[in-house]
């Protein structure tokens, strides 16, 4: 192959030329909380360093990207780059369908959308605190990081919470996109009411939900490391489907 040519077409989108013929293609995907992600597809392999390159030469660092967690080739192209592993993850799907949605002795879960709006903001603000504080967000899914300023929560509508010793102290928020699977976006609880079955009662009840609803299967993440979130998600039934790396290009 001749000399690969890069072109920067916008402002998220690098393409690469040989003998003006396009052999890849490189996108910048900017997130809501600011986070910037980037992806390479190439024809050719001798065009993914240029691209690479001159992404990280137009673009202010952090940059970040997904990897199968299969497909080392591609991950060691990046680490070429530059980038490293932040995050590795499980990938599930679980069935809906014949869980025991009743909580735990002295648990309440209050179906999503029923919960006090105040209350919620304000465990939503304690649990982040406390998972930035100990493991880090870097172990909580992809697009879950602190959002603006007093306004951490997606959508309050998608969230089913859990009481336990009157306070608001565990959450699971559900996205159902179609026809297809729904998606377990978060499941936290507060440390301080940790071990007492309210993991498993949010995500039994969030199931069961589902189900009720005609939802056969809903997807989950789970960073590696989380030993006890991926006992939880196996104990009722899921499944491992692949592993997803997050590498980052600090």
């Amino acid at each position: 192959m001749n000399t690969v040519q890069i072109i920067r077409v916008d402002e998220t989108q690098w393409q690469a030329l040989a003998d003006d013929v396009v052999v890849g293609e490189a996108d910048l995907s900017p997130r809501p909380d600011g986070r910037r992600f980037v992806s390479i597809d190439v024809w050719d392999d001798a065009a993914f360093a240029p691209l690479a390159a001159a992404m990280l030469a137009a673009l202010p660092a952090p940059l970040r990207t997904l990897v199968a967690g299969e497909d080392t080739e591609t991950a060691a192209r990046w680490g070429r780059a530059g980038f490293v592993a932040e995050r590795r993850e499980w990938e599930y799907v679980l069935p809906t369908a014949g869980v025991d949605a009743r909580p735990a002795p002295g648990v309440t879960v209050l179906p999503a959308g029923t919960a006090d709006e105040a209350e919620l903001r304000l465990l939503d603000r304690e649990i982040r605190a406390e998972v930035a504080a100990a493991s880090g967000w870097h172990t909580m899914p992809a697009e879950v990081r602190p959002g603006p300023r007093g306004d951490t929560l997606i959508d309050p509508s998608l969230y089913a919470v859990a009481v336990h010793e009157g306070r608001y102290a565990g959450l699971v928020r559900v996205v159902s996109r179609g026809r297809g699977p729904a998606r377990i976006g978060l499941l936290a609880v507060r440390a301080a009411h940790q071990r007492q079955g309210l993991g498993r009662s949010l995500l039994a009840h969030a199931l069961h939900t589902l189900h009720e609803a005609g939802t056969t299967t809903a997807r989950a993440e789970v960073d590696q490391s989380r030993t006890a979130a991926t006992a939880l998600l196996e104990g009722l039934g899921a499944e491992r489907t692949g592993h997803l790396l997050h590498l980052v290009h600090p």
